[in-house]
């Protein structure tokens, strides 16, 4: 079972421990603030009040033995910093540090870190993408001109199987899920939707209205895709 350390439990922190320990993690979860730890200890595994600039405490639950470190503090630039610098020292196998701005961002790859958190910058990018492509329900950044996005089903292609549609040859995507939005009634007589995903769908899939397709692929493929 994999095992990691979340320190700063601020929102952001918080959903990052929640849901490792959905996914089957064991979570350290750790604070300076002893009501953010209180609030979280029946969520995680081990949840302890501490100044993680504390390198005897951050080794006092083995954080050194963890499969990898979250630093999610944002505005203590300091504490992030020196946390993150810790980590190295003890010998953590992979760390994760938030950045909240271009120069503490520098600062954390000269710390050669594995992974650097742009909470802002990120959200940016994915809203502003989403914005330019019609139809996109969300866009997500995989690298320089490729993209995985969440589009809805063309009016043109409701009722075609994934073969007869040829993204992939028309416009050189690849369908790798097709969420499916099945409307349902709930106890109040209201009308909602389940939601069921199907991850590698057979070229046989038959494309419905409330269909949701995620697409792999170029920036300008997706965006054609979306004009039609």
């Amino acid at each position: 079972m994999k095992q990691f350390a979340i320190i700063g439990l601020g929102n952001f922190g918080t959903a990052v421990a929640r849901e490792l320990m959905e996914q089957g993690a064991q979570v350290i979860a750790m604070d300076r603030d002893e009501e953010r730890v209180e609030a979280i200890k029946e969520h995680v595994t081990c949840a302890v009040t501490m100044e993680g600039g504390d390198e005897a405490a951050l080794r006092s639950v083995s954080v050194h033995e963890v499969d990898a470190a979250v630093v999610c503090i944002g505005q203590n630039v300091e504490a992030n910093l020196l946390i993150t610098v810790l980590l190295k020292k003890i010998g953590v196998k992979k760390i994760w540090s938030r950045a909240i701005s271009a120069l503490q961002q520098e600062i954390l790859k000269a710390l050669d870190v594995d992974s650097i958190i742009n909470l802002e910058q990120d959200m940016g990018c994915m809203v502003a993408r989403s914005l330019m492509i019609e139809n996109v329900v969300k866009h997500v950044y995989l690298s320089p001109g490729c993209s995985v996005a969440e589009m809805e089903v063309p009016a043109a292609l409701v009722g075609r199987t994934l073969r007869q549609s040829a993204i992939r040859q028309d416009y050189n995507l690849n369908v790798v899920a097709v969420k499916r939005r099945i409307p349902q009634i709930n106890k109040d007589g209201e009308r909602i939707f389940d939601e069921v995903t199907e991850n590698v769908p057979s070229p046989e899939t038959r494309l419905s209205e409330n269909d949701i397709l995620i697409l792999v692929g170029g920036d300008k493929d997706i965006a054609k895709f979306g004009r039609q």
